[in-house]
């Protein structure tokens, strides 16, 4: 890639950058409430590189969820102007900006990217998926990736590479995307997708049909409480990843994942009734866990501080 080489003076283009990270940070905390409160946690410079992932996700998703005349079109203009400008250095607009300096600042591959709009662009033509086989192959460009996208970001514990905690981070972002898939059952079906295993909902005896008509059955409950515990499992799978993280960052996703996986257990209290309306952890729920992770956040900030190797001053003393 070549080097970052915007037009303009540098004063301005510092002051382009930081409206863009802004216009982010105000994406975030406008649509992804438990997320944008999770990141609170992260130390400062690292916030904003979260926003930018968070942003670019959110407007790709929309072009395909909130589509205009010509959603593949504009997909297919979005994505092409996004690696474009990756290679460039620079955007002009907002959102595309802060993920261009986030993706070279951290030395994000490309690839990922590449497979997250590919997996948006699937979702143009592809209405639902044959086993949960299937669904993991188009999770890897939805959700996996996206955990691979943060993960520089968090960073990594002293003496841990990146390749160790990858797959935890993996299998946090498929988490994160079932408990999605599994709040938005009414959402995704009015839009013509069913992301609930094919395989499984026959064996429940559950029909899209049934889905769209709004039908609560004992079937259906059935097909989500094993979806429910399909789901903890990935959890499960991405907690050996937490130690893994650099320890400013390690609240975070802690309280990322308590909020999360929270709403699978409003989805039980509920009695797995999606089909109702969207659940959600209540407001006093979030901030609670984010007051629980705050003391412990700043407490690992002021250890890595101290922990910092002092520089000698010009007298040598």
């Amino acid at each position: 890639m070549s080097l970052l080489r915007p037009p303009g003076t540098q004063t301005a283009r510092q002051q382009q950058l930081a409206e863009a990270y802004a216009h982010c940070a105000a994406i975030a905390a406008r649509h992804g409430k438990s997320y944008h409160l999770a990141t609170r946690l992260l130390t400062p410079d690292r916030r904003p590189a979260v926003h930018a992932l968070y942003a670019a996700a959110r407007t790709a998703d929309d072009l395909v969820d909130l589509p205009g005349p010509d959603p593949e079109g504009d997909l297919a203009e979005w994505s092409r102007a996004v690696l474009a400008e990756l290679e460039a250095g620079w955007s002009e607009d907002p959102v595309r900006l802060a993920l261009v300096h986030t993706y070279r600042r951290y030395a994000i591959p490309v690839e990922h990217l590449v497979d997250f709009l590919a997996a948006m662009s699937s979702d143009l033509d592809v209405d639902g998926y044959a086993d949960l086989a299937a669904l993991d192959r188009y999770m890897w460009g939805s959700a996996s990736v996206i955990g691979l996208q943060v993960l520089p970001v968090l960073g990594t514990a002293p003496g841990v590479a990146r390749e160790e905690a990858a797959p935890h981070a993996i299998a946090l972002g498929e988490a994160f995307q079932l408990t999605n898939f599994l709040r938005d059952v009414a959402e995704d079906v009015d839009r013509g997708r069913v992301y609930l295993p094919a395989d499984l909902m026959a064996a429940h005896g559950v029909t899209r049909e049934q889905l769209a008509e709004r039908r609560h059955t004992p079937g259906f409950e059935a097909l989500m409480r094993e979806m429910v515990a399909i789901t903890r499992r990935r959890y499960d799978d991405a907690a050996g990843g937490t130690p893994l993280l650099a320890p400013e960052s390690r609240d975070c996703v802690r309280a990322a994942t308590a909020l999360y996986g929270g709403i699978l257990g409003e989805i039980e209290r509920a009695g797995y009734r999606v089909l109702d309306g969207r659940v959600s952890v209540s407001k006093p729920r979030r901030l609670a866990v984010f007051a629980r992770r705050l003391t412990a956040a700043q407490l690992a900030r002021v250890r890595v501080t101290m922990a910092k190797p002092k520089s000698r001053s010009s007298t040598g003393a």
